[in-house]
C-alpha cells in the first residue's frame, strides 16, 4: 500500500491555515487501516459475523471518551454533522433563537439554520469567543440558547459564560470542532453543556480526513443523536433491518476506514499537544520582546491545546500590513481571519442575503437580526487586530526559534 509523503516545509510555507494531525501520518495509521481493509467491512454498524471484531468507529468513540472523560461520544461523518447533532440532541430547530460567535468556520451558522433555528450574533473578545457581556447583550425573550464556540485551540471563558446560561435558563451547546485537547480548569471543552462536537477532518490536531464526534454526558442526549445520525436508527440488537426509529434521521455515519485514521490519530494527542505547546512557547517568547504585540487572553492558560499562537497588533491597518510583510519576506503559516471567506462574518454573503439552495424555516419566520447591517464593533476590532500562527507539532526547537525570529523580523519592519 502507498502512502503519499507531503514535503511540509515547502507545503506550510504556501499554505496559510494549518493544524498539526497530518503532520504524522504512518505506520499507526497503515496498521488500523488494513485492519479495516482484511475484513472488508467498512461500514460501522453490524456484520457482526464476518468482521473479526473489528470495530474501528467504537475504539474511536471509546478513546475520546477515556481521552476527555465525556459519559458518551459518538463519531460522525464531519465537525459539521457533529454539530448538526448537537443541534438535534439538544432538542434545538424550529423557530429557537441561538447566541452565536461571528468569528467560526462557517459550519457552525450551517447547523442552527438547517436545523431551522435562528442565529443571533453577539460580540467576541478577546479570548476570541463568545463573551458573557455579549452574550447578555444578545439575550431576549425569544433567545433559547447558545451554541459556544472555543475558537482557535483554547477555551472560553466558562466561569462567566455558565453564569449568563443558569441565570437566563439557555441550553448550552458547544461546537470545539478547533479545540480537541483544550479544556478549562480541568474539564474538557464540550463538556460544559448540553452537548459538544469535536472534528476530525483535515487541518484539526487529530485528523480522520473527514470526521467528527459528537459528546455528551446526558444519555438521552446522547441516544437522540446517536439515532438522529443515522436514519433513526436505535442500534439495538443485530438485525439492523428490524431496528426501532424512535426519531426522524440522516445519513451523518462514519465509515470504518475513516474512523481507522482517527483512532490511529487519536492515540497521538497529548503528543501533539505536548509538542505543540513547546514550540509555541519558543515562539511567543521571541514575539513578547516586541512593544506593540500582545496576545489571546486565556482565562486558563494550562487548557491551552497548543494549536495556534494568537497575537494582536495594536489595530486593523498595522495587522494588514504585517500580514503583507510576511508575504512579501516570505514567512509562512500565519493567518488574518479578518479577511477569510469562511471563518469571519464580514465575507458571508450568503448569509446577509440569506441565499439558500431551498427555503428554510427563517425565510418564513424572519431572521432576528439585520444581517448585512450588524453593530458588532468589539468583534470587529478583535478580528481585525488578530493575527494567527498555526502551530506545527513536528517542529525542532531551532526550526520554531527560526520561525519566531523570521516573524519577529518582519513584524519590527512594520512597527519600525
Amino acid at each position: 500500500m502507498a502512502f503519499y509523503v507531503f514535503d511540509f516545509k515547502i507545503y506550510y510555507k504556501q499554505n496559510f491555515y494549518i493544524m498539526p494531525g497530518f503532520e504524522l501520518f504512518g505506520d499507526e495509521e497503515k496498521k488500523e487501516i488494513n485492519d479495516v481493509l482484511e475484513t472488508g467491512i467498512m461500514f460501522r454498524f453490524n456484520h457482526d459475523e464476518v468482521r473479526n471484531n473489528v470495530w474501528k468507529a467504537r475504539d474511536l468513540e471509546q478513546e475520546v471518551k477515556n481521552f476527555t472523560g465525556a459519559g458518551y461520544a459518538h463519531a460522525v461523518s464531519s465537525g459539521s454533522t457533529a454539530v448538526a447533532c448537537v443541534m438535534a440532541g439538544a432538542g434545538l430547530g424550529y423557530g429557537d433563537e441561538v447566541i452565536v460567535t461571528p468569528f467560526t468556520y462557517l459550519a457552525t451558522v450551517e447547523a442552527i439554520l438547517f436545523a431551522g433555528a435562528l442565529p443571533v450574533f453577539a460580540e467576541i473578545d478577546e479570548t476570541l469567543c463568545l463573551s458573557a457581556e455579549g452574550i447578555r447583550s444578545a439575550i431576549t425573550p425569544r433567545t433559547k440558547a447558545v451554541m459556544l464556540v472555543h475558537m482557535c485551540g483554547a477555551a472560553a471563558d466558562m466561569d462567566a459564560i455558565t453564569e449568563v446560561c443558569e441565570e437566563h435558563n439557555l441550553i448550552l451547546v458547544e461546537d470545539a470542532g478547533q479545540a480537541l485537547g483544550a479544556s478549562y480548569k480541568g474539564t474538557h471543552v464540550g463538556l460544559f453543556g448540553k452537548a459538544g462536537a469535536y472534528s476530525f477532518d483535515f487541518f484539526k490536531i487529530t485528523t480522520a480526513g473527514e470526521g467528527g464526534v459528537f459528546v455528551t454526558n446526558d444519555e438521552n442526549t446522547y441516544k437522540i443523536a446517536d439515532s438522529f445520525s443515522d436514519h433513526g436508527h436505535d442500534h439495538v440488537g443485530a438485525n439492523r433491518g428490524m431496528e426501532q426509529h424512535p426519531v426522524l434521521g440522516f445519513n451523518y455515519r462514519i465509515s470504518e476506514l475513516h474512523a481507522a485514521v482517527g483512532l490511529a490519530q487519536m492515540r497521538k494527542v497529548a503528543q501533539v499537544r505536548s509538542q505543540s505547546l513547546k514550540n509555541k512557547k519558543i515562539i511567543k517568547d521571541i514575539l513578547s520582546t516586541i512593544e506593540g504585540v500582545s496576545f489571546r487572553r486565556m482565562p486558563d492558560p494550562e487548557g491551552d491545546s497548543g494549536t495556534f499562537l494568537n497575537f494582536f497588533l495594536k489595530d486593523t491597518a498595522t495587522a494588514q500590513k504585517v500580514m503583507a510583510q510576511f508575504a512579501e519576506d516570505g514567512v509562512g503559516g500565519n493567518n488574518y481571519w479578518y479577511t477569510n471567506m469562511y471563518h469571519f462574518i464580514n465575507q458571508w454573503d450568503h448569509v446577509h442575503e440569506l441565499k439558500a439552495a431551498y427555503k428554510l424555516p427563517i425565510h418564513e419566520l424572519g431572521a432576528p437580526q439585520d444581517y448585512k447591517n450588524l453593530d458588532l464593533p468589539k468583534s470587529q476590532e478583535v478580528v481585525g487586530k488578530l493575527i494567527s500562527l498555526g502551530i506545527r507539532c513536528t517542529w525542532t526547537d531551532e526550526e520554531a526559534k527560526e520561525q519566531g525570529e523570521k516573524m519577529a523580523e518582519s513584524i519590527k519592519k512594520v512597527l519600525a
